[in-house]
């Protein structure tokens, strides 16, 4: 796993206000929708992204074929990757040439492609890889309790 300091972690989720979320589900037990779900209820804004599900509404925003079918109007700072390492460098030169608010390319837990991660820095944009934003957010932001769950409970119990 790469090493990303807390600090960077944080002023990349803080500053994160337009997200695009590549394979993204509507099926509410997938990972990429309980994630997409999750930012946007801390107040991102979520274009969910997956041509499979293009035309259907995901978090009242319509999911969209591609990044490239984002209106130029929407200021996209992150994308969310939600698919295998060998289907990302695509994914980036798509994001590198139709997002021109891009800030940051973060690969969900799993997926790396150090060429896609190479040409995304080349271009001056934040890449973070191997690890998932809502974990990453939990964390830093105080919302994790042991065990991953935030049970809203206080026990002295071990």
């Amino acid at each position: 796993m790469s090493f990303y300091s807390d600090d960077l972690l944080k002023e990349t989720l803080t500053r994160s206000r337009v997200i695009a979320v590549v394979g993204v589900s509507p099926d509410p037990v997938r990972p990429s929708h309980y994630v997409a779900r999750y930012l946007g209820l801390r107040g991102k804004r979520v274009i969910p992204v997956n041509p499979a599900h293009a035309g259907k509404t995901l978090f009242g925003e319509a999911i969209l074929p591609d990044l490239a079918a984002i209106p130029a109007g929407i200021p996209v700072d992150m994308v969310d990757i939600f698919r295998r390492s060998e289907h990302v460098p695509p994914i980036v030169d798509e994001a590198l040439a139709h997002l021109p608010a891009l800030q940051t390319v973060w690969m969900q837990i799993g997926v790396q492609n150090p060429e896609a991660a190479a040409r995304a820095e080349a271009a001056g944009k934040r890449v973070i890889q191997n690890r998932c934003p809502k974990i990453e957010y939990q964390r830093l932001f105080g919302e994790l309790r042991m065990g991953g769950f935030a049970t809203g409970i206080i026990s002295s119990r071990l």
